[in-house]
């Protein structure tokens, strides 16, 4: 089997377990994203573009990089690759008869990276998710050395148009595909496919368009410090009623005193629930009164505290658009007690569950904020 296939027989198996992985119904509600840092070594096989058979062409790379993971789906990462490329010539003339000679040199690639979580962006986070299926884009600098054995080939009279000597530095654009296989939340490990662009002049030869070169690596990946942190636990929803004492008969003479004043209770405790429309995070109405509810209690209670909780229904959407639907509705709660209100956003914790908990039996109650305080 070719390295080709080896790759595709890869990406087809890494996009059939994905997909398993989204069905699977795990319990992730307890946790939720961490940025942190992470350092990763990889060696493998590179390819160089050239005038030579496939496996000729072939030489051993390794990979160094250091990164950050600022969101579930994005990061930044800095790497360098370094070893040996090669080139290949057919103009050689072996024993009078034209032939191919391929000829070797060495690269070290420093490189600045955009990485992009795929499973995260179309599945929705899991950090127990086995199998991560990610994509990168970035761009760097090739700084070759050691290109002796092209330039005995040129010294023969087979005159190479862009034969190069000492050290040349080349600017390189580049973009590739990862798998991640989690071992542990601290370790996983990882494969890598990535493609590099340089102009013309890298492998001495004068082609009329770019050089390229391509890395498959496999190797490990150490997360440094905690990837995931512990939710804030919901409040449940509970819903505050008041009981009448019962009442208390006295004989007493009549008309000797007045009859005692009966007094509000106040309430200790509030709970609203913001219902929303399909799809949507608009506040509406009915809505708005029962914030301004919210935000009076507040205002009279300096010690209470809202919790604000967005869901969203388990029977439309997906879980990315239902983590974002969830995510603004209560956002949205949040902004009109800040905004229209002046409570202080210290005051407010808001969190979301997407479609992950259904706090109500009817599908179309759960496009909610439920907001309850707590003193």
């Amino acid at each position: 089997m070719t390295h080709i296939n080896i790759i595709k027989a890869i990406l087809c198996a890494s996009i059939a377990t994905t997909a398993a992985n989204a069905q699977q119904k795990e319990n992730v509600a307890t946790k939720e994203f961490n940025p942190h840092a992470y350092i990763q070594i990889q060696g493998g096989e590179q390819y160089t573009l050239a005038e030579a058979n496939f496996n000729d062409l072939i030489s051993p790379n390794i990979q160094v990089a250091g990164g950050y993971r600022l969101k579930p789906w994005l990061g930044i990462r800095l790497s360098v690759g370094a070893w040996q490329s090669k080139g290949g010539f057919n103009g050689y003339r072996r024993n009078g008869m034209p032939g191919n000679v391929t000829y070797k040199y060495n690269y070290v690639a420093p490189a600045a990276d955009i990485t992009l979580d795929l499973s995260n962006i179309i599945y929705g986070y899991n950090p127990n998710r086995t199998l991560s299926v990610s994509a990168f884009i970035g761009a760097g600098a090739n700084i070759g050395f050691s290109n002796n054995e092209a330039n005995d080939i040129n010294s023969q009279g087979y005159k190479m148009a862009y034969i190069w000597d000492g050290t040349k530095v080349r600017a390189t654009a580049r973009g590739g595909i990862g798998l991640d296989f989690r071992v542990s939340d601290a370790i996983s490990l990882g494969m890598e496919a990535n493609a590099n662009i340089l102009n013309d002049h890298y492998n001495s030869k004068k082609a009329g368009n770019a050089d390229w070169y391509f890395n498959l690596l496999a190797g490990i990946k150490v997360n440094i410090g905690k990837t995931t942190r512990k939710t804030a636990p919901t409040p449940p929803p509970t819903i505050v009623t008041e009981q009448n004492e019962p009442e208390v008969k006295e004989e007493r003479p009549i008309q000797e005193t007045p009859a005692p004043v009966e007094e509000t209770k106040k309430e200790t405790e509030m709970h609203r629930d913001i219902f929303f429309k399909i799809n949507s995070s608009e506040i509406n109405g009915e809505g708005e009164k029962k914030i301004a509810e919210l935000a009076e209690f507040l205002k009279e209670n300096k010690d209470a505290t809202l919790y604000v909780t967005g869901y969203a229904d388990a029977k439309t959407g997906n879980d990315a658009i239902n983590n974002r639907l969830s995510r603004q509705r209560a956002e949205a709660v949040k902004n009109v007690l800040t905004g229209k209100h002046k409570i202080e956003g210290n005051r407010i914790k808001s969190r979301h569950e997407g479609s992950r908990i259904q706090p109500f039996a009817e599908n179309d109650m759960n496009r909610v904020s439920i907001c309850i305080t707590r003193r």
